[in-house]
């Protein structure tokens, strides 16, 4: 039996992606799960796990072609029926399509058997299940066995069409919605009492990670909507701040792909994936919110002190400390000072949103284009936590595995600048957001100190801000606060 595997939303309500790389051929066999594919949506490269167990019989598309959702683009040849072909119909075909009955059905046709799975009490038939890719659909068992445990799809997933499915008594076909939500036990099971200890809920790629790691999945709380464990986690929990190896100024890793030899006098680039998603995003910000920008230069001796200092200390061994983690630490106090930097304009609802946590973005170039991944939760991070959470993103922007769940859900954002040597900027708001902070380059140049001319170490900070949010005076307290922490990491103490 030949089934199609269309391909499903994969988050955000995103309408295409690009299929980046096939991990298969035509005639490997491929186990439930595997993965198949990596496909680019206008914000993250996703793997993509294999619904069936088969053969792959036809690649629908190449690597650079940008294929709309629902649309086919793998065959499966599947073992163990003579089935006519039929297509799957979606991501999110229910567990019985195309089952074929067995035992006591004498010569009953398939749509006598589908009729005879939908009817109540058909407790002689039996089916061949076709596995359902976990996250993609509902995983229906025959009756007689115990039944599975709920799940509920990652972030933002959702199926494509879905075929009708005809089978044994049981069998039913779902199509997720693209919020995540329990999936309902089959009619046939009586609901369980609560289970204390249910198997963490991630995607099949997560859990592989997890494995390769040796980490375990129950130790973890999952920061992907609907408690989802998502590779951040995963990676933060491996700890792995210490192998990283970005500048200490900022995880922007920059790629820069040179001109092929003999390249003409031109370059074209299609517009595409992350680009074209940033493009137009910045776009709507700039003319969507009234941006205002102010500067900041202070004297930031007194922080890099510091920093060595907490290097040089044996309970930070291990830890990746750099400026970005103290300015980071500085923002999360500063905006509990003027939440008015944390909010958002709910245009629909015709209301100002304030969130009392900090989502913080960071920006970060990558070989695939600038993102702004976000740290859940920031504001009730250690300096310990903030470091190995700033690490993990890097290590996780840098190797292009950013998921859609890390870039949503942001509430205010840091460059940093200074990386490139940029003292100061303009930088334009993340869109939903009311606040971002550029920092630039720390540099040894002549300053004012103590009655006299010293050489000290320098920074600029740029706020840019949506004016229709924050008022002058609160956007001006908000850069204060943070020069005057980043001046003097003392003054902290009078602000918490």
């Amino acid at each position: 039996m030949i089934k199609e595997f269309r391909l499903p939303d994969l988050g955000e309500g995103l309408t295409e992606s690009e299929i980046v790389a096939w991990k298969v051929a035509v005639g490997d066999t491929v186990a439930l799960n595997q993965v198949i594919a990596e496909v680019e949506t206008a914000k993250a490269v996703v793997e993509l796990p294999s619904p069936y167990a088969g053969v792959i019989a036809k690649l629908h598309e190449q690597p650079g072609t940008v294929v709309e959702v629902g649309s086919p683009i793998v065959s499966f040849e599947l073992p163990g029926s003579d089935d006519d072909g039929s297509s799957d119909g979606g991501a999110g075909a229910g567990a019985g399509a195309g089952a074929r009955a067995s035992g006591a059905t004498g010569g009953a046709t398939s749509s006598e058997l589908g009729q005879a799975g939908s009817a109540e009490g058909a407790e002689t038939t039996e089916a061949k299940r076709i596995p359902t890719l976990v996250g993609y659909g509902a995983d229906v068992e025959k009756g007689g066995r115990p039944a599975r445990r709920r799940r509920t799809l990652p972030a933002g997933y959702q199926s494509g069409p879905s075929a009708a499915a005809g089978g044994a008594k049981g069998a039913q076909s779902e199509t997720p919605a693209s919020a995540p939500a329990p999936v309902t036990a089959p009619a046939h099971v009586t609901t369980p009492a609560p289970v204390a200890a249910e198997r963490p809920r991630s995607t099949p790629p997560v859990r592989k990670l997890a494995k390769d790691l040796g980490v375990e999945l129950t130790g973890i709380t999952g920061t992907g909507r609907g408690g989802l464990i998502v590779r951040e986690d995963v990676l933060a929990a491996a700890a792995l701040s210490a192998d990283s190896n970005v500048s200490d100024f900022a995880p922007e890793g920059v790629t820069d792909v040179a001109a092929p030899a003999g390249a003409g006098r031109e370059t074209r680039t299609p517009i595409k994936g992350v680009r074209k998603h940033t493009a137009a995003a910045m776009v709507a910000s700039a003319f969507t919110a009234p941006h205002v920008s102010e500067f900041l230069t202070i004297d930031v001796t007194p922080t890099m002190e510091l920093l060595a200092k907490l290097k040089a200390a044996r309970a930070y061994a291990g830890y990746r400390l750099t400026p970005l983690t103290l300015v980071a630490k500085a923002l999360c106090i500063a905006a509990a000072r003027q939440p008015s930097v944390n909010s958002r304009w709910d245009e629909a609802a015709g209301e100002i949103v304030t969130m009392n946590y900090i989502n913080l973005g960071i920006a970060a170039a990558t070989p695939r284009g600038l993102m702004v991944p976000n740290i859940k939760d920031a504001q009730g991070l250690s300096l310990m936590e903030l470091s190995t959470a700033l690490t993990e993103l890097t290590d996780t922007a840098r190797a292009g595995k950013t998921t859609p769940a890390a870039l949503g859900g942001g509430t205010i954002s840091i460059t940093n600048i200074g990386v490139f040597g940029i003292d100061a900027g303009t930088p334009i708001l993340n869109p939903g957001e009311a606040a971002i902070l550029a920092m630039g380059a720390v540099r040894r140049q002549p300053w004012e100190f103590n009655g006299g001319i010293a050489l000290r170490q320098v920074m600029t900070l740029s706020l840019s801000f949506d004016h229709r949010l924050v008022d002058g005076e609160q956007g001006s307290r908000f850069l204060a606060d943070i020069g005057a922490i980043l001046a003097e990491p003392g003054m902290v103490l009078t602000m918490i």
